[in-house]
């Protein structure tokens, strides 16, 4: 009952001294309502209490100093810092409505009552804050409003870049009456380039680079965040000349960014008469500089897209030029098998002019014979997105009195974009009837010639057998004179040679003719059958040294005529070829599959340009080139290797060969055991 009457006998209060007293708790309680209002703004925070306090206290002076008392400065410097952090010119209202709120809520839960007028005047004083800073607001808007209407305007002809720099600093120039030099760097490779400049120390400032971390302009792209010197010609940080011999005091550098934070470079302006620029010129020149990077990077997508459409552009008319003038029959089919591009040659094919064919599908363009043929081949590689290659077919005898008896082949294969979409499919098609002609021609000349080898090599085995036997009969005769023996000698040896070059052409012939050499296994011990044969060539050639070795078990099951004579062609080979002097050593060694049979001799190696095609039948060496050993040639039919390649084939093992000038000529025959 006593608590009205002690408020009744306290001293009132002036209103300046409750603002001062109680400014913590009428911020906190403010902060905290502006919280509330703005909570599905959670990034909002650093803007709550900036300028607050000191506007409390420049509101607490004016009351003591009457109606001409506030300080303006402190307003007009929260106004612009609400623009620059997005608030429009509502939310700069609804902040000072707030604060009135809170400074009348805590006076009604206060003991000490205002002072008669106390509370008119701060009312007063609230009212002229929120109209300045309300009002500066508005100016500050409408300037940054128009500056970037001019920019935009700048920029709606496209221009390139180093005109929108241009353009951006000129707008700076005449809208921040203090500015007396503007230049924009940009970032090229490790280094900052200035591409545009206006204003004091325009021709020195041009073209000049520096690092990109270097000096003021360097920290503010390292930073990422703008900055102001007070004393630019004075400041050790000032790696421009430029900035130095204009005699530059204030200069404020803005980093160019684009939105993923990509630097493209950095912008300053400069004053000669002022050590700073207000708050409102920095704001102005920061988002001009925002809109600029924004307009260079469309400009710069502008350039790419550009590049890209004309790239696409050559790309397409070579591929025009290519597919026009390609004696092949090319088209492309969408996935429903309608024509989206063919050539001229495809489309004379056809009948109808390329025009015609485009947005048609395969089966309206083609007869229906062709569309039964193909049309299930298209849709297959569709389905199975893998190519169809040399599909050959002749015309239907349908056409054959209109488009006349020819033979095709044609290639379908799925066409994929870049990032692996299946757009549809190509289609090849190639006229080959004269290639099968040929191919038909080829293949009767090689029956014929292999036919007729067989027949020869058939028909002159007797007369040679009579030119044999008749030869023996005479060398057992005793009343030769050593002349007439060595006559009869040569004879022989003449009529084996031939023998044996006849039953190389009958094996060739079976092989040819797709009847294989023929074989007949037995049991038998290799060693044994090649030392016999060893003792046979030993007599022919009786001037020339043979060695022979076999290590291991040696048997299986071969045909012992087959072996006499692969390991007779091998010997005959080295002879020929080797050194006169040297000899050739044979071996055979017994393995667990297989018995390796290897003759090696030395003497000049085989050419490398022969090695690949060494038993190719009638090969000889090409003369293209010369060697450092030439590989003698041998009056033979060159059907020796052919013929050991066979036979080991035939008996399910392979040959090898390796030759140098060091180690000599090596053949290495792999003899399977067993089939």
């Amino acid at each position: 009952m006593l608590e009205p009457e002690s408020r009744a006998t306290e001293a009132p209060q002036r209103a300046s001294d409750f603002l001062r007293t109680h400014q913590e708790e009428v911020l906190a309680e403010w902060e905290h309502a502006m919280h509330a209002l703005h909570t599905d703004e959670p990034d909002r925070s650093s803007w709550l209490l900036d300028h607050m306090p000191g506007l409390l206290g420049a509101l607490a002076d004016a009351i003591d100093q009457g109606q001409q008392g506030l300080d303006t400065a402190l307003a007009e410097e929260h106004a612009s810092t609400r623009l620059d952090q997005g608030f429009d010119i509502g939310e700069v209202a609804t902040e000072y409505a707030l604060l009135r709120k809170c400074i009348l809520r805590r006076l009604e839960a206060e003991h000490h009552p205002l002072a008669p007028g106390e509370l008119e005047r701060l009312e007063e004083v609230l009212d002229r804050a929120v109209v300045h800073t309300v009002r500066r607001f508005a100016l500050a808007r409408q300037r940054v409003l128009q500056a970037l209407d001019r920019m935009t305007q700048a920029a709606l002809d496209s221009p390139t870049v180093d005109l929108i720099l241009v353009r951006l600093l000129t707008i700076v120039m005449e809208s921040v009456l203090s500015v007396d030099a503007a230049a924009v760097l940009m970032v090229e490779d490790d280094r900052m380039v200035v591409r545009a400049a206006v204003g004091l120390g325009t021709d020195e400032a041009l073209g000049k680079t520096v690092p990109l971390d270097e000096g003021f302009v360097g920290e503010v792209a390292t930073r990422r965040q703008s900055m102001t010197l007070r004393s630019a010609s004075t400041d050790s940080r000032v790696a421009l000349p430029a900035l130095r011999e204009a005699g530059l005091l204030a200069v404020h550098g803005v980093p160019l960014l684009e939105v993923g934070g990509r630097l493209l470079g950095v912008a300053y302006m400069g004053s000669r008469t002022a050590y700073d620029f207000t708050d409102e010129d920095v704001l102005l020149f920061r988002t001009m500089c925002q809109r600029a990077a924004a307009h260079l990077t469309q400009a710069r997508l502008r350039a790419a897209e550009r590049s890209a459409r004309e790239e696409a552009q050559r790309s397409l008319a070579l591929l025009d030029a290519l597919v026009a003038a390609t004696p092949v029959g090319i088209a492309f089919f969408d996935r429903d098998l309608r024509y989206l591009r063919i050539n001229q040659m495809l489309a004379d094919i056809n009948g109808f002019p390329p025009e015609e064919h485009v947005g048609r599908t395969f089966r309206e363009v083609q007869p229906d014979d062709i569309a039964d043929l193909l049309e299930p081949l298209l849709r297959r590689a569709l389905e199975r997105d893998a190519p169809m290659e040399s599909f050959e077919f002749t015309t239907p005898a349908s056409l054959v009195p209109v488009r006349g008896k020819s033979t095709w082949q044609t290639t379908v294969f799925p066409v994929r974009t870049a990032g692996g979409d299946l757009l549809g499919l190509g289609c090849t098609l190639v006229n080959i009837t004269s290639h099968k002609h040929a191919e038909a021609a080829l293949r009767q000349s090689v029956d014929f010639r292999e036919q007729l080898l067989a027949v020869l090599g058939h028909d002159l085995r007797n007369p040679l057998n009579a030119i044999g036997a008749s030869a023996f009969q005479l060398s057992r005769a005793e009343d030769l004179s050593p002349t007439e023996q060595r006559a009869v000698e040569r004879i022989r040896k003449s009529a084996g040679r031939m023998g044996r070059m006849i039953t190389d052409i009958l094996d060739f012939a079976r092989s040819k003719l797709g009847q294989g050499i023929p074989i007949s296994r037995q049991h038998m011990n290799m060693a044994e059958v090649c030392q016999a044969a060893l003792e046979e060539l030993q007599v022919a050639y009786p001037n020339r040294h043979l060695s022979f070795e076999a290590h291991g078990d040696t048997t299986g099951d071969w045909d012992p005529d087959r072996v006499s004579q692969v390991l007779g062609n091998l010997v005959t080979n080295a002879l020929h070829h080797g050194d006169a002097d040297s000899p050739v050593r044979t071996s055979l060694r017994g393995e667990r599959t297989d018995v390796v049979m290897e003759v090696h001799n030395q003497g000049d190696p085989i050419p490398s340009e022969l090695l690949p095609r060494i038993f190719d039948p009638f090969k000889t060496p090409s003369g293209q080139a010369p060697v450092p050993a030439p590989y003698k040639l041998q009056r033979s039919l060159g059907l020796g290797l052919y013929i050991v390649h066979q036979i080991a084939r035939a008996h399910g093992g392979h040959v090898e060969v390796e030759s140098s000038a060091e180690a000599g000529t090596r053949f290495r025959v792999y003899w399977p055991r067993g089939p």
